[in-house]
């Protein structure tokens, strides 16, 4: 998504910085397409004016913390304004606490959830956005002029946390009930194969619209379950209680995934076939 983000916005005109340190080639090949300028830490936090983390969740914290060091290191040097903008998918309470980091600083922040696909095209993600001061949140949707899609939540009681809370609310739904056919699926397939053909002659009988749903998330989910994992976890901790062991549980499959790509691939394979003989018997 940064990367897909990153070329939108420089096709619009505006200048993209980067730090590559540590990076795999494929992710430094994938800057290099969009345009981006890799820039060492300090000297990015320097020239940007609006720095938008867009992480798998485990990192949206430790990348945080490097942000705001390399601030602090410059203090009154640093140019104002600034604006760190966390677009991960963490829930209300890991965006405050990294909104904590910048507390007292002359760094602002911006809580942003992305919902939707990869620019791409007409085709533009929305980024859900909140903060405590509503001039930064008008600031940070005037971005739209560089090809983003902003919403900004306005109302009584909106603050840092809401457009997470929205981004997991959504997430919860979409990619939590591509958790559930993956878990039934794989679960049918192990009583037997003929279970799971079985299975899907019911749904395609009585349940079309869940079989079509199915067939278009499972297969684009796979490449992407490593991601996924962490999550459902904060998604876990965003419903809280034994409520959220539903979602520990999709970060179970999600991780399952994960591992059968990586190895033997056999889950892979049973759920690639499912979705194959669903498309042939309709």
């Amino acid at each position: 998504m940064g990367a897909a983000v990153a070329k939108r916005l420089t096709s619009f005109g505006c200048t993209v910085y980067t730090n590559l340190d540590g990076r795999s080639e494929a992710t430094r090949k994938r800057a290099q397409d969009a345009g981006m300028i890799d820039l060492p830490v300090d000297e990015l936090v320097l020239k940007s004016d609006w720095i938008l983390s867009i992480l798998p969740p485990r990192d949206a914290v430790s990348f945080a913390e490097k942000i705001q060091e390399a601030a602090a290191k410059h203090g009154s040097a640093l140019p104002s304004p600034r604006t760190f903008v966390d677009c991960n998918a963490v829930n209300p309470e890991t965006v405050k606490r990294i909104a904590a980091l910048f507390s007292g600083t002359s760094v602002e922040f911006v809580d942003a959830g992305i919902i939707g696909g990869l620019p791409k095209g007409d085709e533009n993600p929305t980024f859900y956005a909140s903060a405590k001061d509503v001039k930064i949140l008008d600031e940070f949707t005037a971005l739209s002029k560089y090809g983003l899609k902003v919403s900004p939540m306005k109302g009584e009681g909106v603050g840092v946390g809401d457009a997470s809370a929205l981004k997991m609310s959504y997430a919860g739904i979409t990619k939590g009930t591509t958790g559930l056919y993956t878990t039934m699926v794989l679960a049918a397939h192990a009583s037997s194969p003929a279970t799971a053909d079985a299975l899907m002659r019911e749904l395609q009988m009585s349940q079309p619209i869940l079989l079509d749903r199915l067939v278009k998330t499972v297969p684009p989910m796979l490449p992407k379950a490593y991601r996924w994992i962490g999550e459902m976890e904060e998604i876990a901790g965003f419903v809280g209680g034994s409520e959220g062991d539903v979602y520990r549980g999709i970060a179970k499959v999600y991780e399952r995934i994960e591992k059968s790509i990586a190895g033997d691939q056999e889950d892979v394979a049973t759920l690639t076939n499912f979705v194959k003989k669903a498309k042939e018997s309709r």
